[in-house]
């Protein structure tokens, strides 16, 4: 729809479950004496399409702050239940993760306050302009006083992120505190409309509930999300080059792939590299090609044959670990890596099936 501060921002389809909600709900309370029912409905509407423009500012104001901090910003998404920031990376510090959350709500409380001395001061009559400011103003406060629950994954959960982050020192701690408030969140949303009910000796609205039911939905998936990420985050430090590479063997690429394997297997090598007649390694032998290939075929399939060609991020030093060696591997996906040493003495291969065995059962 756009690109304001260079963001795409985009509009989901389940938008206009959202916005045909809204066009029906509230036609009657746009319907002005007189009016008819085109004119309630278009009004209605109108609302609508302003109130997500609110939201887009709300999102905006997340996603401006980020970028001024120096974090990539992929893009904006309106959809069914709101909007979202696709922020690349996270926040380097508790301080940064606490403002850029708190942007948004700040700005749908700035909306609301605008909108409030708007009606108290400036406006007077009830017209339609005048309705829907009133509304728009009362919306935002919504918007912004429910995103300040501290739970993930609303605003205020990375708030309480930062927070506990802060206090502890550690990103994964303040996450699974955010998580978890907001499993409980999610669970006081469809308590309260049934004990209100019960309380009151009055029937359930049914409709309250259904909401009520969609937003705990998309609180507590969203929150089982951070902590399923928080666990995975936990275990990158295990990641280590030099501990999960595979001892390799060079071999010219006129090798048989038989003559390779017997090699491997008798230096108990895991991994092939193709190398020139100089030495250099050229190529990674790719494990599924080898396994895809029959055993009576391997005594004449040269390896040259089921090898990759070795690119410049396709090397990488032995003594990565962590995060560092994470983003080496995302920067350029493939199924195997040559590891090498400073000197550029090749220490082995790095596959990404042996790292992704790392996080499972995660």
């Amino acid at each position: 729809m756009g690109s304001p501060f260079g963001i795409p921002v985009y509009v989901s389809w389940t938008w206009l479950i959202i916005a045909g909600f809204i066009t029906i709900s509230f036609q009657d309370v746009f319907r002005l004496p007189g009016m008819g029912d085109f004119e309630a409905y278009g009004v209605a509407f109108a609302f609508a399409v302003l109130l997500y423009l609110s939201v887009l500012l709300h999102e905006l104001a997340h996603s401006v702050l980020a970028k001024w901090y120096g974090l990539p910003v992929r893009r904006i998404t309106l959809y069914l239940l709101g909007g979202v920031s696709e922020i690349e990376k996270e926040p380097p510090t508790p301080g940064k993760e606490f403002m850029i959350a708190a942007a948004g709500p700040i700005l749908s409380l700035g909306l609301a306050a605008v909108g409030l001395l708007a009606d108290a001061f400036l406006i007077d009559g009830a017209g339609i302009p005048e309705v829907l400011i009133r509304q728009l103003w009362w919306s935002n406060l919504i918007v912004g006083v429910f995103n300040l629950l501290p739970g993930l994954p609303l605003d205020g959960g990375r708030m309480l992120r930062a927070g506990v982050w802060k206090l502890t020192a550690s990103p994964g701690r303040g996450t699974v505190a955010a998580g978890w408030t907001g499993r409980g969140l999610a669970v006081v949303l469809i308590l309260v409309p049934v004990a209100l009910s019960l309380l009151s000796d009055r029937p359930i609205d049914t409709l309250q509930l259904v909401w009520s039911v969609v937003l705990a939905s998309f609180i507590w998936m969203g929150a089982s999300q951070a902590l399923n990420v928080a666990r995975i985050r936990a275990r990158i430090p295990q990641v280590n080059a030099r501990q999960l590479a595979r001892r390799a063997i060079p071999v010219i690429a006129s090798t048989p792939l038989s003559e390779a394997l017997r090699q491997a297997a008798e230096q108990k090598a895991g991994a092939v590299v193709v190398v020139d007649h100089d030495g250099r390694p050229v190529a990674i032998v790719n494990e599924a090609a080898v396994q895809a290939t029959p055993e009576h075929r391997r005594p004449w399939v040269e390896v040259g044959a089921l090898a990759k060609s070795l690119e410049p991020a396709m090397v990488l030093a032995a003594d990565l670990t962590g995060e560092p060696l994470i983003d080496a591997m995302r920067e350029s996906p493939a199924a195997e890596y040559l590891l090498v040493e400073r000197g550029g003495e090749i220490y082995g291969v790095l596959t990404t099936a042996d790292v992704n065995r790392v996080f499972s059962g995660v």
